[in-house]
C-alpha cells in the first residue's frame, strides 16, 4: 500500500515546496488545496484548562476558515443588521502567537437584499481568504472581492462581479499563472471567472457547457499539472470542466446527472481526481487524468461510489486511500485505485468543515463543535478523543506546526501541546 507521504502533491498555485519546516496555510484547505497538514506533534487532546493557548472573539460572524501566512492568521466576517440597512463585510487578521486582533478593515458594504440571499446556515463571509506575495485576495461571492496589503490591511483593489446566487456565498478563490479564479455558479449563466490579480479586472469569463435544471453550485477550484499542462479542476452543477488559466478555455469536462449545490473541493493524486458530485444523492467520482480533452464521461470514469457521500466536506487522502466524511457523520475509507470500501467508521453530529490530515492523524469538527481526532490505519482507525467546544462550527481548521487553528461562532481558537 502507499502511504500517503507517496502522494504527488500538485503543482499548487503558490509555488510551494512542502517541508519538514513550518509550512503556513495560505488558502483553503492548506499549502495543496487537499487538506494534507505537514505539522509535527499536533494536538491530541485539550480541554477548558489544557492545551488551549488562546481563545479570541471575532467580530461579526463568518464560516470562512483561517488561514496562516508568517505567523499571522487571516479571517473574513460580516456584520448582519447594519443600522443604515448595509451589511459590513470585513477582514481581519490576529496575531498567532497572542490571539490578539492586529487590524480589522471593513471593506466592503452589502445590501439588505444581497445580505438576505444566504441559506440560514450559511454567513455573510463562507469563501475563504487567500494570500500570496503579501496580498491578501478576499471575496465574498457576488457581493465582492478585494486585495488587501497583508501588513496593514490597505486596499489595494476591488472588484464586484455581479450575479444571482442561490443560499449564498461559498467559492473560495484560486490563484494561477497572475490570475485569481473563482466559480460563479449562480441560479442563471453559471460561469468560471478570472480576474487579473494585479488589478481586479476580470480577465476572462467561460460559460458551463453543461447545464442542469438547478445551476448553483458552491465548489472551490484546484490547480493540477495534468502531464505538464496546467489546468484549473472546477466543479459545478452536473459536470466537472478542466480550464486553461490563460484564457479560461474548457480542455475536458466529465457530466453527472442531478448533481446541483456543489460545495466539496476536489482532490488530485498522481493521475486522478476525485470529487463528490452534490446534491440530492452525491456519489464519489474517480476521474482519469491523462492529457486528454473533450467529453470524458464515458472514457476517463474509473469508478463511482454512491454511499453516503458528502454534500459539503471535501475528501481527503491518505495510506492509498480516498477518506469522505459524510454530512451525516459516516467516515468512509475507500481504496483509491478501485472503489472498494475498506471500512466505515460513524462518528457523532453533523459534518461541514472538511477534514485535515497530519501523517496518520485526522482532524474532524462536527457543526455541533465536537473536535474528534482519530488515527487512521490499513484496516480502520481509533478514535482518540472527542472535545466539545461547546460552540458551532462549520469552517474548516488549520493546522500548521503543533498548533490547531479553529473557528467557531463567535470565536477562534489556538490548540496546541
Amino acid at each position: 500500500m502507499k502511504s500517503y507521504r507517496a502522494i504527488i502533491f500538485v503543482l499548487s498555485s503558490f509555488c510551494l515546496t512542502v517541508s519538514a519546516a513550518t509550512v503556513d496555510w495560505p488558502q483553503f484547505r492548506g499549502p495543496t488545496g487537499q487538506g494534507i497538514s505537514q505539522a509535527i506533534n499536533p494536538p491530541l487532546h485539550w480541554g477548558p484548562e489544557t492545551n488551549v493557548v488562546w481563545k479570541t472573539e471575532i467580530p461579526g460572524r463568518g464560516w470562512s476558515s483561517p488561514v496562516v501566512f508568517d505567523g499571522k492568521i487571516v479571517l473574513t466576517s460580516g456584520l448582519d443588521g447594519a443600522v443604515d440597512g448595509f451589511h459590513e463585510l470585513k477582514v481581519i487578521q490576529v496575531d498567532a502567537e497572542t490571539g490578539m486582533i492586529v487590524w480589522d478593515k471593513t471593506v466592503l458594504r452589502a445590501s439588505k437584499v444581497e445580505g438576505a440571499d444566504k441559506h440560514s446556515k450559511n454567513s455573510l463571509a463562507s469563501a475563504t481568504a487567500l494570500i500570496d506575495g503579501g496580498v491578501i485576495y478576499a471575496h465574498f461571492g457576488p457581493m465582492g472581492t478585494v486585495a488587501l496589503n497583508f501588513e496593514d490591511g490597505e486596499m489595494l483593489w476591488k472588484q464586484k462581479v455581479a450575479y444571482k446566487s442561490q443560499h449564498g456565498t461559498g467559492s473560495s478563490p484560486v490563484l494561477v499563472d497572475g490570475f485569481l479564479v473563482f466559480n460563479t455558479d449562480g441560479v442563471k449563466a453559471p460561469k468560471v471567472t478570472a480576474l487579473h490579480a494585479d488589478t481586479g479586472k476580470i480577465a476572462w469569463q467561460t460559460d458551463r457547457s453543461h447545464r442542469v435544471n438547478r445551476n448553483f453550485s458552491f465548489s472551490t477550484p484546484l490547480v493540477i499539472d495534468n502531464g505538464g499542462r496546467r489546468e484549473i479542476i472546477s466543479p459545478g452543477s452536473g459536470m466537472v470542466g478542466a480550464y486553461r488559466p490563460s484564457d479560461g478555455k474548457e480542455l475536458w469536462r466529465v457530466t453527472y446527472p442531478v448533481g446541483f449545490s456543489l460545495t466539496p473541493r476536489p482532490i488530485f493524486v498522481e493521475d486522478r481526481v476525485y470529487l463528490s458530485t452534490g446534491f440530492m444523492r452525491p456519489s464519489l467520482y474517480a476521474i482519469r487524468v491523462d492529457g486528454a480533452t473533450g467529453d470524458l464521461t464515458e472514457s476517463h470514469v474509473e469508478w463511482k461510489y454512491h454511499r453516503s457521500m458528502p454534500k459539503t466536506p471535501s475528501p481527503v487522502f491518505a495510506m492509498g486511500s480516498v477518506l469522505t466524511l459524510e454530512d451525516d457523520g459516516r467516515l468512509q475509507c475507500l481504496d483509491g485505485q478501485t472503489g472498494e470500501l475498506r471500512w466505515r467508521q460513524p462518528l457523532k453530529g453533523k459534518f461541514s468543515a472538511s477534514p485535515v490530515l497530519a501523517g496518520d492523524l485526522l482532524y474532524c469538527i462536527s457543526e455541533e463543535g465536537l473536535c474528534v481526532v482519530i488515527r487512521l490505519r490499513q484496516d480502520g482507525c481509533e478514535i482518540l478523543s472527542e472535545i466539545d467546544l461547546g460552540e458551532r462550527a462549520l469552517a474548516s481548521p488549520a493546522l500548521v506546526d503543533n498548533a490547531l487553528y479553529i473557528r467557531t461562532h463567535p470565536h477562534l481558537w489556538k490548540i496546541s501541546q
